[in-house]
């Protein structure tokens, strides 16, 4: 079986995936072949991991790399889309332009200004790597993305792309660590069912041996010693909407219009013990520092310390867990973003949803959740209008409807007039023109 990485260069997280394929004993003899655009990056990964796979004595394991998209795809069963496109200094631009408006991002990768853009660079390479599946992958095969932004990069690929696709994330994980922590509970007893959008997710039952706890969330999140000075958007939202988010207090605090449009407000309500919490660029500097850190160690790579192969170190990430599921026929029940077709009664049919589902020898499948809260529902609406505009500019270069989508995001459009908006959103695609093919005769046309 092969198993392709399109982007494999994203290091840390493509070592971490890796690693947690090749935990499962059945997965031991797998093909995997990494393909990046930067032959730098391609070598490093490459090192880094045959060195891992040497060190665990899978010699039956096989590893090879490309910087050729389409040979990498050929012939796989699972292709990993890790990519990001431009890099961080694309990256960069997304969070740097924006602030110069006041649009004040912590991220800058889901909605929100720089997610938007981020959508308009990513959605054509994701078009090309599903173009080449379909030609070349093998037959049913499945588009594991965990490329943001995930919801309009996965409703891209599904819709328009003509690919099974889900799309992975982590943040349901980690929000039921913290549930759980609160409660006092062991994480396995304590039961969820988390529904909405990425990164707009709602934990809509939380039980314990079948009695609901949802009621001894909000006392628990604000006596609790290190969540109630870190999650503090995330526990006024509890209060104010009645349910918990998934995202962390920097990811939630910029997909609405309450908490960043004001720069006098916003010491308020983060925390700088770490960049997730809410720090202004924080993503953006952390990513910066992990990746020196990680090319000065890569070219000493024989001193890296080795990744062991154990169940022990297995991580949360769905990616393993969903391959081990289809391949072996045991049931692995995770979150997965996927196109709705009905699941959430209340949101629109063709959005892309995270919700339950379940991968095993029958494929994937999804539950029907029913109707989200009304205020879950109406804030979920809100960022798929915005995703649904940023989507189809993308895929036919149209600057109205991305501008038209960054007027609609709840903190572009709280912070910035029309005007503003429109000369923003001309800001950011004439620098970051070399990543936008689609957009060039547009962009030609401005002064």
């Amino acid at each position: 079986m092969k198993i392709a990485f399109i982007g494999a260069g994203s290091v840390g997280f493509t070592r971490r995936l890796v690693a947690d394929i090749l935990t499962v004993p059945e997965l031991q003899e797998t093909e995997i072949c990494l393909e990046d655009i930067d032959p730098s990056n391609l070598d490093m990964i490459y090192n880094v991991l045959n060195r891992d796979i040497t060190e665990n004595k899978l010699g039956k394991v096989k590893l090879s790399k490309t910087t050729d998209q389409k040979k990498a795809i050929e012939g796989a069963k699972y292709v990993i889309s890790v990519v990001r496109v431009g890099g961080l200094d694309a990256f960069a631009l997304d969070v740097e332009i924006p602030m110069k408006y006041g649009v004040n991002q912590c991220v800058g990768d889901t909605i929100c200004a720089g997610g938007i853009m981020y959508g308009q660079r990513s959605i054509p390479v994701i078009m090309g790597i599903c173009k080449d599946i379909k030609a070349a992958a093998a037959p049913d095969a499945v588009f594991l993305n965990y490329s943001n932004p995930n919801a309009m990069n996965t409703w891209a690929a599904n819709t328009y792309g003509g690919v099974q696709t889900l799309g992975l994330c982590h943040g349901v994980q980690h929000g039921h660590g913290q549930i759980a922590e609160v409660l006092g509970l062991p994480q396995p007893e304590v039961d969820i069912i988390c529904a909405g959008i990425n990164h707009q997710t709602w934990y809509i039952q939380v039980k314990h041996k079948g009695k609901d706890m949802r009621d001894k969330l909000l006392a628990g999140f604000k006596k609790h010693p290190r969540f109630s000075k870190e999650e503090k958007i995330r526990i006024d939202v509890l209060e104010k909407i009645g349910y918990y988010s998934t995202e962390s207090n920097g990811h939630l605090s910029e997909y609405l219009s309450w908490y960043r449009k004001r720069p006098d407000e916003i010491d308020r309500w983060i925390d700088y013990s770490s960049w997730i919490h809410g720090e202004s660029g924080g993503y953006l500097r952390v990513c910066r520092e992990a990746r020196a850190k990680f090319e000065q160690e890569a070219k000493e790579y024989q001193k890296m310390k080795t990744l062991k192969y154990t169940a022990k170190n297995r991580s949360s990430e769905h990616g393993s867990h969903i391959i081990e599921g289809l391949e072996t026929g045991r049931i692995y029940r995770g979150h997965f973003n996927v196109i709705n077709k009905g699941s959430i009664g209340n949101l629109p049919p063709d959005c892309v949803v995270e919700v339950p589902g379940y991968a095993d020898g029958n494929g994937i499948s999804i539950p029907i959740v029913g109707d989200l809260p009304a205020p879950c529902a109406a804030i979920c609406n809100a960022s798929i209008a915005v995703q649904r505009l940023s989507v189809e500019a993308a895929l036919e270069g149209d600057p109205v409807k991305l501008k038209q989508a960054m007027l609609l995001d709840p903190l572009t459009g709280a912070v910035c007039t029309p005007p503003e908006v429109w000369k923003l959103a001309d800001d950011m695609l004439k620098a970051e023109r070399k990543w936008l093919p689609q957009y060039q005769k547009y962009i030609k046309s401005l002064k």
